[in-house]
């Protein structure tokens, strides 16, 4: 049967899955209610091809003056998540997802973006990349920045609806209407069992 033209195939991608680290994790200072519940879909997508997923991690200054601007204020309110307070354990993925690295990918940020003062675009144009299967935390946080960075970067992008966290339930609701009514020519939203069928990249 015809997929409908909303669900084509997936190829040539890439599953960027967004900060799963302890840090958000149930006990961490930033705790997201929800990880508990996505996860289970987050693993069943980065089995599916480890080599091709990303796992980006969130990475605190060391003290808030080693940021910019406003940033600096942030993080001398959130003094506790500078890296001269918090535990390291607690920058680490996960460990359902952190046993798939290798040879699944890590990459650091220091900002929201995926794509703000890291390695991603230079490792995704080495690997001729041109699709984005996005997963992680926080839905209307750290995984917003970075959908519309890889939309402005010409990335087609897919959000799997169901592998998605986040620790503000008004946040997340608004930003899948934002995404089904605005950003329908360049988001298309997919569950993890319809991405487990249509991702062909082995």
């Amino acid at each position: 049967m015809a997929l409908p033209q909303s669900l084509e195939p997936i190829s040539n991608a890439v599953h960027l899955s967004i900060d799963m680290q302890n840090l958000f994790a149930p006990g961490g200072i930033w705790a997201t209610p929800w990880m508990e519940r996505v996860l289970p879909a987050i693993v069943a997508v980065a089995e599916l091809n480890p080599q091709r997923t990303v796992f980006t991690r969130f990475m605190t200054p060391l003290h808030a003056q080693d940021r910019p601007g406003r940033w600096q204020r942030y993080f001398k309110r959130w003094e506790c998540a500078t890296r001269s307070r918090l535990p390291g354990a607690q920058l680490e993925i996960v460990p359902a997802l952190s046993r798939l690295i290798p040879p699944a990918t890590v990459i650091d940020k220091p900002a929201y973006s995926a794509f703000a003062e890291s390695g991603l675009a230079a490792f995704l144009h080495d690997k001729s990349v041109d699709t984005l299967i996005l997963t992680g935390s926080e839905t209307d946080v750290c995984v917003l920045a970075t959908l519309l960075d890889a939309v402005d970067l010409g990335f087609r992008t897919i959000v799997v609806e169901d592998a998605l966290c986040s620790s503000f339930d008004e946040g997340h609701d608004a930003l899948m209407t934002l995404y089904r009514n605005r950003f329908s020519e360049q988001v298309e939203l997919m569950t993890q069992a319809q991405v487990s069928e249509l991702w062909h990249d082995q």
